[in-house]
């Protein structure tokens, strides 16, 4: 949007540090925000430093990349887009776009939202859309384990109550969470369900007595189990007859 880059990105202003920088891979990403007014628009610019690091590293990569072929005459590269937006034309030669290269930097790790909320802080604002993410990422797994779509039930009752199943386990997931964050634990919810799939129970049997081993736990089953308040079952079980 014109409005953005050119009366939004362009005011100055002190960001507010919302969460700091990481201090172990798992702490959440870093983010800064400030407001900006236009007219009766209200933005809230996110930064995220990190990102912005990855960002610059990357444009950098690339721009040195193509310095290097061009030196070289090769104007294969034009065809890519990575590239070819970071090129000038001059007759029948390629140059580096100093200038396109310069205005990319303005908006490296940023991110823009409107909102009308004017209740909500701009703190509350850009958090509240980080959530998003987590949500849509349920929906899909929600879809994916329990099959929420399609739904080939025909009564209404049925459907009600898979649809109730299906919100359910959104509700208990982050319950789940949120008992893993209270202990200490932030863990990534696909390494979670990998590792509590693969802990399994074989059946043996030994002079005539049967017994049940579990495989060995991983560090984040253990924690889960904590965080649900369950005995962490024994690696051994004997079979009653």
């Amino acid at each position: 949007m014109k409005e953005i880059y050119e009366n939004v990105l362009s005011r100055g202003g002190r960001y507010r540090e919302v969460r700091g920088p990481r201090e172990k891979s798992t702490d959440p990403s870093p983010l800064k925000v400030k407001e900006i007014r236009v007219g009766d628009r209200r933005y809230v610019v996110c930064l995220n430093e990190e990102q912005a690091k990855k960002d610059r590293a990357d444009r950098e990569a690339i721009v040195e990349a193509l310095r290097d072929q061009l030196k070289h005459g090769d104007k294969s590269l034009v065809g890519n887009k990575g590239y070819r937006k970071y090129l000038h034309v001059q007759g029948p030669k390629f140059t580096i776009d100093e200038a396109k290269v310069k205005w990319e930097e303005r908006f490296d790790g940023k991110w823009v939202l409107q909102t009308d909320l004017e209740e909500m802080t701009t703190d509350e604002v850009a958090l509240q859309y980080k959530q998003l993410w987590m949500v849509e990422e349920m929906f899909r797994t929600v879809k994916t384990l329990l099959e929420t779509r399609p739904i080939f039930h025909k009564c209404d009752e049925t459907i009600r109550g898979h649809v109730f199943c299906s919100f359910l386990a959104l509700l208990l997931r982050k319950e789940l969470q949120d008992r893993l964050e209270a202990q200490g634990d932030k863990l990534e919810w696909a390494e979670l369900l990998r590792d509590l799939e693969s802990l399994q129970y074989t059946e043996v049997e030994n002079q005539g007595t049967r017994f049940l081993l579990r495989t060995d736990l991983a560090a984040t089953t253990a924690a889960v189990f904590r965080a649900a308040g369950v005995a962490i079952p024994m690696s051994i079980q004997k079979i009653e007859e």
